[in-house]
């Protein structure tokens, strides 16, 4: 059975309190997806539905 490897509860609150202090605009959701590493599940995803 496959799982999901989905951030941490910890390492989504770390990213969002990083981003609090940074006091910028929000990345775009590429950019988001890409610094937690979830483009690199999707990648994985569609490398083996190939």
């Amino acid at each position: 059975m496959e799982q999901n490897q989905h951030p941490t509860k910890e390492q989504v609150r770390e990213y969002l309190k990083h981003r609090q202090l940074e006091h910028c605009p929000p990345p775009e959701i590429k950019e988001i997806r890409r610094q937690l590493g979830w483009d690199l599940i999707e990648n994985d995803r569609k490398n083996r539905s190939r």
